[in-house]
């Protein structure tokens, strides 16, 4: 989480634009209202389809619209990304760690 706060920050401050993240609390995501609103409709349109691979999966969400044209837009993230970077508290800043 410290890592992601960091790399936030960063772009944030590359592009100028004002952050702000709210985070919701495990097992709540049906108080999130866009995740809310489109699962149901993701999951409606792979019913029935083999989620045999990672392609399949993007494909069939990147299918996904709702009836008042609501279009959803998913891409497969194939980059690698180096693992077990360490953050120093120094690095985070101002911003204190919470949570897991």
């Amino acid at each position: 989480m410290r890592l992601w706060k960091v790399e936030l920050q960063k772009l944030a401050d590359e592009t100028g634009l004002p952050i702000k993240v709210c985070h919701y609390p495990p097992g709540t995501s049906k108080w999130n209202k866009i995740e809310h609103r489109l699962f149901c409709h993701i999951t409606q349109n792979w019913r029935a389809k083999p989620l045999a691979d990672r392609a399949a999966v993007v494909e069939l969400i990147a299918a996904t619209t709702t009836k008042t044209g609501l279009k959803v837009e998913c891409e497969l993230d194939t980059r690698t990304y180096q693992k077990g970077i360490k953050v120093s508290d120094a690095e985070t800043g101002p911003f204190k760690e919470s949570g897991p």
